[in-house]
């Protein structure tokens, strides 16, 4: 395997890693940091579809024998990739920080629950439950077991590069399956050195595949090919319509995870300290490149000015900058498509009516993708810039009269992924928890945020398929089968 040292020089080409061996690909991909572009962070090799199908035939070959070996092998696997996480967490983020641009704390917190998530399914490959039940038939039993669904296809966005690859590659392996694994093109790596670091625990040759390139290539390989079972995707809305309809032919198990309109309501009776810095946290951090960010701010008219006033005082003295530099509150954008779209939506806001306060592009120290957070004041829920996703640090600003106004906004929407209240009111919490249409409801804290042992999803165009994470990932990972066995022989 050729590694990239990270010094200046000739780099050397980031290999694709098939049936246990590192290969090139057919072309290479430049990987640069978007807090500075003159930074090239190496070069990655691009895939294609005869990529995916040695790789998924490696995959089915290793699998067979990796689900005879029993859980405790499963277990042991997750741990050692969970304990080396840990140990390379300094270079895990950094490379994470300088590809994605997310602040330096927040890729290390990342790289954290990373390990958090191995670990915990390295437990859960000890705890895969069946039943056993009374037959109506006398003499016989029942017995109902989860096993293998086989090869999965794994394709993951760019703005998690490696918490969502960590919480759909650990369970893939708790419940004795194989991978076949295409991350974003914008942020390849971080998955190389996962991808190393489960190599190195001593992962069957095989077992783990990754294929990077272009989701134009990779994703329909993956879908055509007759040795991955089922799908796991994270992404737009679109690609993950397309990938149900080509699963539906072709009779693979789907799970999609996509986008989100988020509504964080506030309420007249809601602590102004809590929902500005609940506010704050959920619309900006991350960048807002979180698809559980709250990018609508829905607001009772009675406290509507007062929390104007203070979150666009705070708002202004976040201070955005490289991600490397630990003064930073909010990283630069991702890509200069992804910012020039941001900007797109600042411009339309105005045009739709909006007052916008920030939104503009910043010079910074570096040639990086730079942007002030933007809030749309005066904004209303049918607005184009309240209902499609931006998938920045913009949030529309929407004043409302009362809570059953404030839940119906809230409702208003083709997503249904997180929602949140900030209240004093046990009746508003209770009300809004129990009429929320989202997967996820939040009370007094951010739309963005979640813990890595309960289910993680939504409703409508959010999310389609079973859950991911915590004991819900079984659903997906596993496929029942009920035995019969009559005592009379």
């Amino acid at each position: 395997m050729r590694r990239n040292s990270g010094v200046s020089g000739v780099l050397s080409i980031q290999q694709n890693l098939i049936a246990g061996i590192w290969r090139d690909g057919a072309s290479v991909t430049e990987n640069r940091n978007p807090s500075d572009v003159s930074d090239l962070i190496g070069l990655y090799a691009s895939g294609t579809a005869d990529d995916v199908g040695a790789a998924s035939v490696a995959a089915a070959q290793a699998q067979v024998d990796f689900a005879k070996k029993g859980p405790q092998v499963r277990a042991d696997l997750l741990e050692k990739i969970a304990q080396t996480i840990e140990k390379r967490e300094g270079e895990l983020s950094t490379m994470l920080a300088r590809e994605e641009g997310k602040i330096i704390s927040e890729a290390l917190a990342e790289t954290r629950r990373a390990a958090q998530v191995f670990r915990f399914f390295a437990g859960e490959a000890l705890r895969l439950q069946g039943e056993a039940l009374a037959s109506v038939r006398p003499g016989v039993d029942v017995e109902i077991m989860r096993e293998p669904v086989g090869v999965v296809g794994l394709i993951t966005p760019w703005n998690f590069p490696i918490a969502i690859p960590a919480w759909k590659i650990a369970p893939v392996l708790a419940y004795g399956n194989a991978v076949v694994f295409k991350p974003a093109e914008l942020t390849p790596g971080t998955a190389h050195l996962l991808a190393q670091i489960i190599v190195e625990a001593g992962c069957p040759a095989g077992l783990f595949n990754l294929v990077m390139g272009a989701g134009s290539r990779i994703g329909p390989a993956m879908l055509s090919d007759a040795h991955i079972q089922a799908i796991s995707f994270t992404g737009s809305v679109p690609t993950g319509r397309g990938i149900a309809r080509t699963a539906a032919e072709t009779m693979k198990k789907v799970q999609l995870e996509m986008g989100g309109k988020n509504p964080m309501v506030v309420m007249e009776d809601a602590d102004l300290e809590v929902a500005v810095s609940v506010c704050l946290n959920g619309a900006f951090f991350s960048t807002g490149q979180r698809c559980t960010a709250s990018s609508r701010l829905i607001v009772h008219e009675k406290i509507h000015d007062a929390f104007v006033e203070k979150l666009s005082a705070h708002m202004r003295d976040l201070k955005v900058g490289p991600a490397l530099d630990a003064t930073s509150q909010i990283g630069p954008v991702a890509s200069e498509s992804q910012l020039n779209g941001n900007l797109g939506y600042v411009a339309l806001a105005k045009e739709e009516g909006c007052d916008v306060i920030g939104g503009e592009r910043l010079d910074g120290p570096t040639n990086g993708y730079f942007q002030r957070p933007a809030l749309f004041i005066g904004a209303s829920n049918d607005m184009r810039v309240s209902r499609e996703e931006i998938f920045g640090p913009c949030a529309s600003v929407i004043k409302v009269s009362d809570f059953d106004h404030a839940l119906s906004i809230a409702n208003d929407t083709q997503f249904g992924l997180s929602s949140g209240i900030c209240t004093q009111s046990l009746r508003y919490s209770r009300e809004f928890r129990r009429n929320s249409q989202s997967g996820m409801v939040m009370v007094n804290l951010p739309t963005a945020g979640v813990d890595y042992h309960v289910p993680f999803g939504g409703r409508k165009a959010s999310s389609f398929g079973p859950r991911e994470q915590g004991r819900y990932a079984a659903e997906f990972y596993t496929t029942v089968k009920t035995a019969y066995v009559s005592a009379s022989y």
